[in-house]
């Protein structure tokens, strides 16, 4: 596949590099399909994992054994349920936006959409807009969030020919577009990004007030510090709440969910054909679902419980004292607020890779069995936790906004790493060898 078409690639280029790469590594053969692992334990006379797996078309067991587990779930998989009352009484049809029912067509449709962060400010102006556009698009928020200008035209021709062949010229620009978006993380110190955080906020103000139409423009204005929560880019969702088939409500909630549509607090009715629900995710329950029990049957949930209060944490964001030889992808404290989290699991990746190699090499032999088990050592996680909250308290996640960020039981930020992410990258490179062990199973 050839340089994409735009610097914020669309879903359809995101799928199709998706399957291009699937298809020149040959990576379907190592994939099984509408499976789910349910849990798995770490068996201590083998020096493996054994989990269980659930084949969700026959929905059926099985076991299957490993000598490395690495959980690549995500920190954004498990959507958030609707909590309102009557949800099982609705007639038409209700689903997360990570779940899209793909099977419904909202054209000339009434669509019903709950929350206003990152998914709906990118389908309300698609379901919305043009030819297939719903009849009407009844929008719900609870609070506002700071919207940011997204600039994205396609790539000429030209340029994707010099992205090709100019020798080091994609190299260039990636590294222009990563020094300036790295350069955005001085602001979230409480203090020292001050100044920063007050230019950019005047320039999110007038953007919104620009944009967004008249009846809008006062809710539209976050009143939480700028950087504190999630930014989101703007995909035309300002001007989508100029059309006339798109209402956003923020002052009259919805209060039960009715077989026609939704009810809201002042007694309003309003019809709906779907209910599409953008409420978020489950960012606390890292690893959820499955059930992870590691050295002497302790679970992932024990674990926490004992170094970090109960909220999610680990080593580099990536592995468990107690749990040898697991990994954990876009693992605790380690999303970014400016950059991508691409660029982090990368980081993560090359990390896991340098130090198991050489359990690879002992599980190939090509080296006497010396090692194949890998654990990091109690202390080093726990001062690497501490490290981390303490540099989170710092800045602005912690200036007292509700965020998705913060565990809402103990207020520790178990999701964002809170420096520059050169130093992510540059603790993957040079490892601290001394944090870890290798011994070498029964």
């Amino acid at each position: 596949m050839g340089f994409l078409g735009r610097k914020f690639a669309l879903q359809p280029e995101i799928q199709a590099y998706f399957m291009d790469v699937a298809n020149k590594f040959d990576l379907r053969r190592h994939i099984q399909f509408r499976t789910v692992v349910e849990s798995s334990q770490w068996d201590e006379e083998s020096g493996s994992w054994l989990s269980t797996l659930r084949d969700l078309s026959s929905n059926t067991t099985s076991s299957l054994r490993s000598k490395i587990l690495v959980s690549a779930v995500g920190g954004l998989s498990i959507p958030k349920k609707c909590d309102l009352p009557g949800t099982l009484t609705f007639e038409g049809k209700l689903f997360h936006s990570a779940q899209w029912d793909h099977s419904f067509n909202w054209k000339g449709k009434n669509i019903v959409v709950l929350g206003n962060g990152c998914s709906a400010t990118q389908f309300v102006p698609a379901i919305s807009d043009g030819p297939g556009a719903a009849r009407k698009v009844t929008q719900f928020a609870k609070q506002a969030h700071w919207l940011g200008e997204t600039l994205n035209p396609e790539y000429s021709a030209a340029f994707k020919w010099m992205m090709r062949w100019v020798p080091l010229a994609m190299r260039l620009y990636r590294l222009s577009i990563y020094l300036e978006k790295e350069k955005d993380f001085r602001g979230f110190d409480t203090v020292s990004g001050a100044a920063y955080r007050a230019d950019a906020q005047k320039e999110a103000i007038e953007y919104i007030r620009k944009n967004a139409p008249a009846k809008y423009r006062d809710f539209l204005v976050p009143k939480t510090e700028i950087g504190c929560k999630r930014g989101v880019k703007d995909t035309e969702y300002l001007a989508s709440l100029h059309r006339s088939n798109v209402e956003l409500v923020y002052d009259d909630p919805v209060e039960a969910i009715i077989p026609s549509g939704v009810r809201t607090r002042s007694g309003r009715v309003i019809s709906a054909d779907a209910i599409i629900l953008a409420t978020g995710f489950e960012t606390q329950q890292v690893l959820a679902p499955m059930e992870i029990y590691g050295e002497n049957g302790i679970s992932v949930k024990e674990h926490w419980g004992h170094v970090s209060d109960g909220s999610p944490s680990a080593y580099f964001g990536t592995c468990l004292s107690g749990f040898p030889n697991f990994f954990i992808m876009m693992g605790p404290n380690t999303l970014s607020g400016h950059l991508s989290v691409i660029y982090t699991t990368e980081c993560q990746v090359n990390f896991m890779m340098r130090v198991i190699r050489p359990i690879k090499q002992c599980l190939a032999a090509e080296k006497p069995k010396k090692a194949d088990i890998l654990r990091v050592k109690p202390d080093a996680e726990i001062q690497d936790i501490a490290q981390t909250q303490l540099k989170a308290r710092q800045l602005v996640w912690a200036s007292g906004c509700s965020s998705w960020f913060l565990d809402p039981e103990t207020g520790r930020n178990s999701v964002m790493f809170p420096d520059y992410q050169y130093k992510f990258w540059l603790k993957s490179i040079f490892v601290t060898w001394k944090d870890v062990m290798y011994q070498k199973s029964a």
